[in-house]
């Protein structure tokens, strides 16, 4: 009698140290993911950034809009396009907290030389650091998935989006209550928005250094006995590399199973980087070999560059209808930023409650959206009231959220976190490389300098171009798929039977 008492006693005292550990193992996970929410809510808090044009224009730096427009605005997208690669090979390499420090120098770099210093190639230089700072991005992104257990992706990247959302729509509705209530200058809003970006900067510098990374630094998986045996191990601590398996009888873009090789131990690094380029080129080639998600990625690369040109060049579109100057408490850019943020907000959650078969419906869906955002644009172009500007900005932006959900979506399905990143990351730098393309031509004084409002009809005409291409394609593969569907339906009994009589007579 004793000894089963005793024995429950153990097996009690045992379940609580697995309940404690459980428990610690459950919270491990919250720390990094607050500090990184943390990092984003303040650093994307810029109440500067709806007034920035208005700023520029103004007594403070007195610039025209046509070197605003022509000569400083069009250097982010070349640096971005610049900073991109580098930064996409090296997050991985560096893992990930280097990097956005290095974002967090960017934006802090970018709002001293707005607060402190004027004139053109000033200016340059900061939209300079602001493109390295958004190439830094991937790397913010990123990191949770080398800290956190693959149990805890959804929450944490829920978590880390949210809070940068948040930070976006605080910063415009903070930015419009100062401008409209407490009539501030513009310079105190960069001042804050300096603030704000140095407090994520020393946040940054308490995130946890990740112990692994998602090619470099992986550690070493569980292998399928049939797959092991195909691998040369080599050993070299935890580093390992996982090349893909090409097999061409899966369905459309599921993931491939990975088998696990470790890198070369070489004492150079150049093995290891020979080892993660060959994964890279591998995965690209498996992924876009897939028609479909070849088709969702080419209209996600086109549609984010449209949409970048847009809210690059949105603000000096407004003040050529309304001019800010002297009258700074009737501007309202903070407002319909904010507003803008919640639509596209709401309508990226409402994805989630559709039930849709994308992948017969999905290429008319972006056709007659790309249809609407053109018609939204000739609008923007067209029209003299700043209001319906103002709405058709919002509704644009709205759609652009919503339709990019589903893409991103429908990309993501069966992708694990490796490729989903390198996928995303490959469709960001086609996006940003057409969007300096189309920037050094239409924007650059270099070229055509146009104007903002004769952009905006160039960017409707853009979008048609992508509605008239998906919507033919849209048409033709549902017919295809309906031929298909009348020859494959199945002959009934009856059907049968009158055949062999008629056969037979």
């Amino acid at each position: 009698m004793l000894y089963k008492i005793f024995r429950i006693q153990i097996y009690r005292v045992d379940l609580c140290f697995r309940f404690m550990e459980h428990s610690r193992h459950e919270r491990s996970w919250l720390g990094p993911t607050i500090l990184l929410c943390s990092y984003g809510f303040f650093t994307y808090i810029k109440p500067s950034e709806p007034y920035i044009t208005p700023f520029l224009m103004g007594p403070h730096k007195n610039l025209s809009a046509e070197e605003i427009v022509n000569q400083i605005y069009p250097v982010w997208s070349y640096s971005y396009t610049v900073f991109l690669v580098p930064i996409f090979l090296l997050t991985d390499y560096l893992r990930y907290k280097p990097i956005i420090a290095l974002q967090g120098v960017g934006y802090i770099g970018c709002w001293l030389l707005l607060v402190f210093s004027g004139g053109v190639p000033l200016m340059q230089l900061m939209q300079v650091f602001y493109g390295l700072a958004t190439a830094c991005e991937i790397g913010y992104y990123s990191y949770i998935y080398s800290v956190v257990d693959a149990e805890h992706y959804q929450k944490a990247t829920s978590y880390v989006r949210s809070s940068t959302q948040l930070g976006l729509f605080l910063g415009s509705a903070l930015s419009q209550i100062l401008v409209s209530v407490a009539h501030i200058d513009y310079i105190y809003l960069n001042v804050i928005s300096l603030v704000n970006v140095s407090i994520g900067f020393i946040i940054a510098l308490f995130l946890p250094f990740p112990k692994r990374s998602l090619y470099f630094y992986r550690k070493a998986e569980p292998v399928k006995a049939s797959v092991a045996e195909n691998v040369d191990e080599i050993d070299e601590g935890d580093i390992t590399v996982i090349p893909p398996v090409t097999d061409n009888t899966q369905p459309d873009f599921v993931e491939h199973e990975a088998d696990v090789q470790e890198l070369s131990s070489a004492p150079s690094g150049c093995s290891r980087w020979k080892s993660v380029t060959y994964l890279l080129l591998e995965d690209l080639k498996h992924c876009y070999s897939s028609p479909q998600l070849l088709r969702w990625s080419v209209w996600w690369a086109l549609s984010t560059c449209g949409w970048i040109l847009v809210v690059n060049y949105i603000q000096n579109l407004w003040e050529l209808i309304s001019p800010s100057q002297g009258h700074e408490s009737e501007v309202y850019n903070g407002a319909v930023e904010a507003a803008a943020q919640i639509l596209g907000a709401g309508a990226a959650f409402s994805v989630g409650y559709m039930r849709v078969d994308w992948k017969k419906w999905g290429e008319m869906f972006l056709g007659w959206g790309s249809v609407i955002k053109s018609g939204l644009l000739l609008i923007m172009y067209m029209t003299t009231d700043i209001w319906i500007c103002y709405v058709a900005y919002i509704i644009f932006i709205g759609l652009y959220n919503f339709v990019i959900t589903i893409s991103q979506f429908q990309i993501a399905v069966g992708l694990s976190t490796e490729r989903f990143a390198l996928v995303f990351g490959m469709n960001t730098f086609f996006a940003v490389v057409l969007n300096s393309l189309l920037t050094l031509i239409i924007v650059d004084d270099a070229v055509l300098g146009l104007d903002a409002k004769t952009q905006f009809v160039i960017y409707s005409g853009y979008f048609g171009v992508i509605a008239i291409t998906y919507l033919s394609h849209g048409i033709y593969d549902l017919c295809c798929k309906s031929r298909q569907d009348t020859e494959e339906e199945p002959v009934s009994s009856e059907e049968i039977e009158d055949r062999l009589l008629s056969a037979t007579d």
